[in-house]
């Protein structure tokens, strides 16, 4: 008996809190939104007033200025042809001064005329000298660069040459003891520049037979050009 009052009494108790709850349930919810719209209403009413901020900016007037006229750059000069290193040419006798070809039978040597005894009056001017073996440059390549280096600068640049035909008067030690224009080349800083090369330039010396004699010789330096 006293099982079954227990069980009762409980059934009756869930069924109540049941209730209760449902009951309940109805004003939380009605609570809810009225507590929510007091806050909105709350939060509309004291939140501070919101402003815009002015973010306009100005705009700065441009002057305009004038360009200067178009220069117009003239083109480049052309380029000028460098001339050459200067070719000194062989050794070239004029007529007047070379003789015949000769045979030892028509001319015995004991029939050859001496060597000149006067060397100094031989030296004068260009005259005519027996010789049997003609000089000749020792050194051509340092003889180029000589006459290089007498080469006048603003000739080379401006591509300037010419030939200059020179007496030599060579002694007996293959050194220049005099020299003169024989032909110009129509320059006078090139003739003047072959004058002074000339000086400089070592032959070997001529021969007589089997002794060395001074001659005179007709010699070309050549500044060459290029074509």
């Amino acid at each position: 008996m006293t099982d079954e009052t227990g069980a009762a009494e409980k059934h009756v108790y869930s069924q109540t809190a049941n209730d209760r709850f449902k009951k309940s349930s109805n004003q939380w919810f009605f609570g809810s939104i009225v507590l929510a719209t007091v806050l909105h209403f709350g939060l509309f009413q004291f939140f501070p007033e919101l402003t815009a901020s002015d973010v306009s900016f100005g705009v700065n007037e441009f002057e305009a200025i004038e360009l200067p006229p178009e220069v117009e750059i003239p083109p480049p000069p052309e380029q000028i042809a460098r001339p050459a290193v200067p070719v000194i040419s062989a050794t070239e006798l004029e007529e007047d001064i070379t003789i015949a070809p000769t045979t030892f039978e028509e001319n015995p040597v004991e029939s050859l005329p001496p060597p000149p005894s006067d060397v100094s009056r031989l030296g004068d001017r260009p005259v005519f000298t027996p010789y049997t073996v003609r000089p000749e440059i020792k050194d051509r390549r340092r003889a180029v660069q000589i006459v290089m280096a007498h080469y006048p600068k603003i000739l080379q640049d401006a591509g300037i040459g010419g030939t200059v035909y020179v007496w030599l008067f060579i002694d007996t030690n293959g050194r220049v003891q005099n020299a003169q224009v024989q032909e110009s080349s129509g320059n006078e800083s090139l003739d003047a520049a072959a004058m002074e090369a000339v000086y400089e330039i070592e032959f070997t010396p001529a021969l007589n037979m089997d002794k060395r004699v001074p001659v005179w010789v007709a010699f070309p330096i050549l500044f060459e050009v290029p074509i």
